[in-house]
């Protein structure tokens, strides 16, 4: 190889690391996530050091490498008609991955092509904006909450200036089960380079920033139709109410814009009974017994409790993999989250 040969080749692998590994530009990406990203997920599969299975005129499909497993992050971006070609490519060259976190119709459909394992790994919760009110018993928590915030004097506002949140969020990390440790991969990170249409809600208590939540855009026809809080913090001075307080307020103000839905996100482990035929049984009663016994690991119930309490209609999201216990896989996706 000449000089001019070795200097192309190192373009080209430049340009590889540089999108992902695959063909599109990241403009070029952005335009398929705005006309097909109708999925919690979507946004966050733009996060650093992620790699993409990109076709021409079709979509792409988001994941990540670690320790020999392929392990893809939520849906195909692409019209639900090009699911099944997307999918024959990906699976084509890479014959056994995993997929986590994706809606009932994609699992189905992998289920069915590829005869892999459909386990529930938790479920999302949608919330209609038109409809969705502050009244009902159910509901109780979430105004006694705003009640209380407000007693003490505290305000929201939304703001991308307030530069305050990076020593809050430090400060939240120390508290977690994962001390001083970020989860990424399945939360997109907290810092991405990559902004465009995300929105900021702040609380303060007088000049103090005791809490916020920042959204996540989700898409459809080249539309927001939605928004998905990926990133929340809470000061230990004020750790209760504070999130229903921040979601409402966004809530209101996304009504007044015409947006219509709220995506809640992933309550990891909360699963739906009886389990369904095209589960693994071995992989469902691991994730059963950690929901169950290891919630000091992962707060999985209190999570499933603050979103429950909005009411929205809930559907399962499944782990879709080829062996019936897929342990090699689930440590890289652990490894990928940061929690090991």
């Amino acid at each position: 190889m000449n000089k001019a040969e070795m200097e192309v080749s190192t373009l080209e692998e430049e340009s590889k690391v540089a999108h992902g590994g695959g063909v599109f530009t990241f403009s070029e990406r952005v335009e398929y996530l705005k006309k097909y990203g109708k999925h919690s997920m979507a946004f966050s599969a733009l996060q650093p050091k992620m790699r993409y299975f990109d076709m021409e005129g079709v979509g792409y499909i988001a994941y990540r490498r670690q320790w020999g497993s392929v392990v893809c992050l939520g849906d195909p971006v692409c019209s639900p008609e090009d699911r099944e070609a997307l999918l024959d490519a990906f699976f084509t060259k890479y014959p056994a991955p995993i997929f986590i976190q994706v809606t009932p119709d994609v699992a189905k459909l992998i289920h069915e092509r590829m005869g892999y394992h459909a386990t529930q790994f938790g479920k999302e919760t949608l919330i209609d904006l038109n409809s969705w009110t502050l009244s009902g018993k159910k509901k109780q928590v979430i105004r006694t909450a705003i009640n209380h915030a407000k007693k003490e004097g505290v305000t929201v506002r939304e703001s991308y200036g307030d530069m305050k949140y990076r020593d809050l969020s430090e400060s939240w990390l120390k508290t977690r089960k994962c001390k001083g440790r970020e989860i990424i991969f399945l939360i997109r990170p907290m810092e991405m380079d990559y902004k465009e249409g995300t929105r900021r809600f702040f609380a303060y208590q007088g000049d103090e920033m005791i809490g916020f939540i920042f959204f996540d855009p989700v898409y459809e026809s080249n539309k927001v139709v939605g928004y998905v809080p990926n990133i929340s913090r809470a000061s230990e001075k004020f750790p209760q109410g504070i999130f229903y307080m921040l979601m409402v307020q966004a809530m209101e103000k996304f009504k007044e814009e015409g947006v219509p839905y709220i995506y809640l996100g992933l309550s990891p482990l909360a699963l739906d009974y009886p389990p369904k035929g095209f589960e693994s049984t071995a992989l469902r009663w691991m994730l059963e017994f950690t929901a169950k016994h290891l919630n000091f690991l992962y707060n999985f119930k209190g999570i499933d409790f603050t979103k429950s309490r909005f009411r929205g209609d809930e559907q399962p999201t499944y782990v879709l993999h080829k062996n019936r216990i897929p342990a090699k896989n689930f440590v890289a996706m652990f490894r990928l989250c940061n929690v090991i």
